[in-house]
């Protein structure tokens, strides 16, 4: 596999357009939704992360400001032919390293059900009952960082 770069892109840009593809195509079409329905307008408040391969977007992460110390992680997805494969590991060690370069301690984040186990392997913890979100089962799960 070619190297992966990971970057902060801005809402508007020609990355951020592949980050909506990807979000679309990995996370609300195979549930039957569409971020076309949503409201958007706060994805500009948000430290976006994409993973590329050349000029290809194969991965993102959003990140949300919660308050001082926490930061929301959101809408993790990475390329269908890609996982597995080390790219959300990748994300998921970026992320946390700008975070906490920016001054947070804590990591919160809304796992779908299927994916608590990566998010566990990665030092996450369950911090919630099951709660359904988008219609699909989740759990609030969080790191000291």
């Amino acid at each position: 596999m070619e190297s992966i770069a990971i970057e902060e892109v801005q809402t508007g840009s020609a990355e951020y357009n592949q980050v909506y593809d990807l979000r679309e195509a990995i996370l609300r079409k195979p549930i039957g939704l569409s971020l076309a329905d949503e409201d958007l307008s706060a994805d500009k408040n948000d430290i976006i992360l994409a993973a590329q391969i050349g000029e290809k977007v194969v991965g993102c992460i959003m990140l949300q400001h919660k308050d001082a110390s926490t930061i929301k992680f959101r809408q993790m997805a990475v390329a269908e032919e890609l996982q597995g494969k080390g790219v959300g590991n990748e994300i998921m060690t970026a992320a946390e390293a700008l975070s906490k370069d920016k001054g947070y301690t804590k990591v919160v984040l809304h796992a779908r059900e299927t994916a608590a186990r990566f998010y566990s392997k990665l030092g996450y913890n369950i911090t919630s009952p099951l709660f359904t979100e988008v219609g699909i089962p989740h759990y609030v799960m969080e790191k000291d960082i």
